[in-house]
């Protein structure tokens, strides 16, 4: 299994994340959606879902990070990471995207027999935030939301404990005690 890591930073009313999101290349050999659950459920990740891909809009999740796994076909997001801004990432069956609080996601193609599968650390629930009708006191406490996560005890697809953002930087390094400037100065 290979990992990549994409690092992202505040952009617009896009809170983004601290953690890399990591695509995990592999994950899960041949996919099924049967296998992807169970290996989230078996490390923590449950509230799963299955479904023929992912919202055709950019959104992110204030209440939980996400992770994701391609049971069947493949799907290119576009993602709030990267340098400046969004990336195009493709996944293909057995894939998985652990995808952190704050960072917008959309499905922009996918084959016809795409299927995705779900879940979230612990089952909790998440929300559903588009960057375009957040105002500023929703777009603070959306952030307020994400930076009090706690990281969760296993990575989705390896079981491991998540070396990758555990290794981040703390909210006041890297950028984001600008990103709190920013949030203080709008106040």
């Amino acid at each position: 299994m290979q990992t990549e890591a994409y690092t992202s930073q505040p952009q617009g009313r896009i809170p983004n994340s601290r953690f890399p999101l990591l695509v995990h290349r592999g994950a899960v050999p041949g996919g099924g959606a049967d296998a992807i659950k169970e290996r989230f459920r078996s490390n923590g990740w449950s509230n799963n879902w299955d479904y023929p891909g992912i919202y055709e809009y950019a959104h992110f999740h204030s209440t939980t990070h996400e992770c994701l796994g391609c049971a069947q076909g493949w799907m290119e997001f576009n993602l709030s990471v990267g340098e400046g801004g969004w990336t195009r990432v493709r996944i293909e069956a057995g894939d998985v995207i652990v995808m952190p609080a704050g960072v917008s996601h959309e499905m922009v193609a996918q084959a016809e027999d795409i299927h995705m599968c779900g879940g979230y650390p612990d089952g909790r629930d998440w929300d559903d935030i588009q960057e375009e009708f957040l105002s500023e006191e929703d777009y603070k406490r959306a952030c307020k939301r994400i930076m009090m996560l706690p990281i969760p005890a296993k990575d989705p697809a390896t079981g491991r404990p998540m070396p990758e953002w555990h290794a981040a930087p703390s909210s006041v390094d890297g950028g984001w005690n600008d990103w709190r400037h920013a949030l203080d100065r709008r106040a």
